[in-house]
């Protein structure tokens, strides 16, 4: 009998039943039109990734506090289209291998420095070149940064880079840093990785490990007039539940990216007090995962992990644990990017004899007491859905003979037991597709990453053809070959699945009605928040 997602979360000591609270505050018709100055915008956390540095750590959890400390060169505008912000405009040649920005002038770090192109060369060839989890592929054929002048930077490729790539790939991984604050240091040792300097609308106040961060307004921000907020106060909630009392009692505003629980989040949808939508954070579809380390004997044999595969009835778990918010993924490329997706069905159906049969030709058969072998599976628990996930991959492959082990951690010590140390069978956490598969996708199949690098390839799974083909595709100037490759990759990949890309969904995020200029563009949860206001 298939476990529920109430047997399930019955089972699970580290989860707290979610209940509705009567005393939130009323919701209100608020008539103010225009931006009104002031405010605190409190927001819900409910984990800490220990690092706020977005050049070194490419992750929501980052970018949701230091966006608005730290800018990128370019961002998202409500249509979707890169749009300046520390880059004034930007232009490629014909061959694709040098591309020039032009700079922002009359930008000063909160330190009272000026922002010049020596910081966009550091940061670049420093950081998203040598250390930044996606930006090491991204990155990988950047030669050299030129800096005419103190308002240009001239980037050099050995192979063509499509502008249209790197403008969508740096509203993400184009975070700049200030120079003078981590040159001649230890870059992962600097503290201004826990305290961090930037040219964003809000300056960094204070970090209290496990509890909150301030930022406050800068008064010298480039954006005349704004912003309108006094302070953003980030708040750590850990326990989901007394997260949505907070919301619903007005302690926070906010809370997004699926930080609630998903009870929660459908059951506000009919609040007139909050609106929870995808809306502002659909540039980030993303999925539930599954990850083999194949070092291990049984994973590195393909006919185990197809079996693993076909065990599970994602059908059903999307059904009962997610609240119908998802469908099966078809791999990698997700169908919200009709750019890239190659029109592929779901690969993997549920099929237990087909996983029974695919074990039984590996050469692992039943034994004592109807076990094959016998594995453990680390999670990453970005989400409530996380865990459960893992739980309802233990049930499902005891019904097929394998026994599966869920070692609980935090997430900064799933991140450094898979990536680091890779002590793991199986790992399952979210992957996050950001508008083009060479962004922050491809990076989970190409070998070469850095170890220790957060969600890269560290499954010790190498395959000369489907590097190639990442490294071609995203150096392909045409976009229909460069479709056409991408098909070829996803079709790799699932075959050999050293990852398993298991759901397709989208983020939610639920937000005070109080709130306003909110989730006004695409990745507005990763925004600046300039022109946020609280009525």
């Amino acid at each position: 009998m298939m476990l529920t997602r109430r047997q399930a979360l019955l089972s699970m000591t580290a989860l707290s039943a979610a209940g509705a609270l009567s005393g939130a505050f009323p919701g209100a018709a608020f008539a103010q039109a225009e931006p009104r100055r002031g405010g605190v915008l409190t927001v819900h956390l409910g984990s800490e990734q220990r690092i706020l540095n977005p050049a070194l750590r490419a992750s929501t959890g980052v970018y949701i506090i230091t966006s608005k400390i730290i800018e990128p060169l370019v961002d998202l505008d409500a249509e979707g289209k890169p749009a300046p912000v520390l880059a004034t405009s930007w232009e490629a040649t014909p061959d694709g291998k040098t591309i020039t920005f032009k700079l922002r002038e009359g930008v000063t770090w909160h330190d009272g420095k000026p922002f010049t192109s020596a910081d966009v060369q550091y940061t670049a060839l420093e950081q998203w070149k040598k250390h930044l989890n996606y930006g090491t592929q991204l990155q990988q054929y950047l030669e050299a940064v030129d800096t005419p002048d103190d308002h240009t930077a001239v980037f050099r490729y050995s192979r063509p880079m499509p502008l249209a790539l790197l403008l969508r790939a740096l509203c993400d991984l184009g975070y700049v840093v200030p120079r003078h604050v981590f040159e001649g240091t230890n870059v992962l040792e600097n503290p201004a990785n826990t305290a961090p300097i930037g040219t964003g609308p809000f300056k960094f106040v204070q970090y209290e490990r496990g509890q909150f961060i301030i930022a406050e307004r800068n008064p010298n921000y480039w954006r005349k007039d704004t912003p309108y907020l006094d302070r953003v106060v980030w708040r750590f909630i850990k326990d989901k539940s007394a997260a949505t009392a907070a919301l619903e009692t007005g302690q926070v505003q906010l809370s997004t990216y699926n930080a609630l629980p998903l009870a929660d989040l459908d059951r506000l949808k009919s609040s007139p007090d909050f609106e929870v939508s995808s809306r502002g954070i659909e540039a980030n579809a993303f999925n539930n995962t599954l990850e083999f380390n194949v070092r291990r004997k049984e994973l590195s044999d393909v006919r185990v992990r197809r079996a693993i595969a076909h065990a599970i009835d994602v059908d059903f778990f999307i059904e009962n644990f997610l609240y119908g918010q998802g469908k099966r993924a078809t791999g990698p490329i997700p169908s919200s990017s009709p750019a890239f997706h190659p029109n592929n069905p779901a690969p993997y159906p549920f099929d237990r004899k087909k996983a029974e049969a695919l074990l039984d030709e590996a050469g692992y058969k039943r034994g004592a007491g109807g076990v094959r072998f016998s594995l453990k599976i680390v999670p990453v628990q970005n989400g409530e859905d996380v865990p459960l996930f893992a739980t309802f991959v233990q049930q499902s492959l005891a019904a097929v003979g394998i026994k599966l082990e869920i070692v609980q951690l935090d997430i900064a010590g799933a991140l450094t037991t898979i990536y680091r140390d890779w002590d793991f069978d199986l790992a399952t956490g979210w992957h996050q597709y950001r508008g083009d598969p060479a962004v922050s996708t491809t990076v989970w199949y190409r070998s070469g990453s850095p170890k220790g690098s957060p969600w890269t390839n560290q499954w010790g799974w190498q395959n000369e053809a489907v590097d190639k083909l990442i490294d071609d595709a995203a150096a392909e100037l045409d976009p229909v070959r460069r479709k056409e490759l991408y098909a070829q990759w996803v079709k790799a990949v699932n075959d050999e699945i050293p990852v398993w890309m298991v759901t397709e969904r989208q983020f939610l995020s639920a937000t005070s009605k109080k709130v306003r200029n909110h989730h006004n563009t695409p990745r507005w949860g990763s925004g600046d928040w300039h022109d946020t206001w609280i009525a």
